[in-house]
């Protein structure tokens, strides 16, 4: 079992959205995500200034196991990526929660509120 920071939300499609005192919104996948997937070789980010909406598919991560897509937690503008993850893209399974993928600037800060928050996640994976 893996402690969760509470002050991250979550989609149900295991990515962690943190709100930013500017405003923006980072993204990340769960450490349950991580532990799924195996060992990352490989990280497509998405391009800066893309537009997604929530669900979006907006990059993927390939493991030794899968390749799986990474969603847009909510709708924004990617305004930075990880470009880190192209040489260390095994910093998404030693630290998962310090690992961005992506930064959006959000359409709608409330979305945040639709998502999962830590206890609602724990309950939803099973911890």
């Amino acid at each position: 079992m893996s402690d969760i920071p509470a002050e991250l939300r979550f989609a149900e499609s295991h990515e962690w959205a943190r709100l930013e005192s500017d405003g923006t919104v980072t993204v990340g996948i769960s450490d349950h995500a991580q532990e799924a997937l195996g060992d990352v070789v490989f990280v497509e980010l998405p391009e800066i200034g893309k537009v997604l909406a929530a669900s979006d598919a907006a990059g993927v991560v390939e493991s030794v196991k899968a390749a799986s897509d990474i969603y847009s937690p909510v709708a924004g503008e990617v305004i930075e990526v990880n470009e880190a993850l192209g040489d260390a893209p095994e910093e998404l399974n030693s630290a998962p929660y310090s690992s961005w993928i992506f930064k959006l600037k959000p359409s709608n800060p409330a979305d945040l509120e639709k998502l999962l928050d830590a206890a609602a996640y724990k309950a939803a994976i099973g911890e």
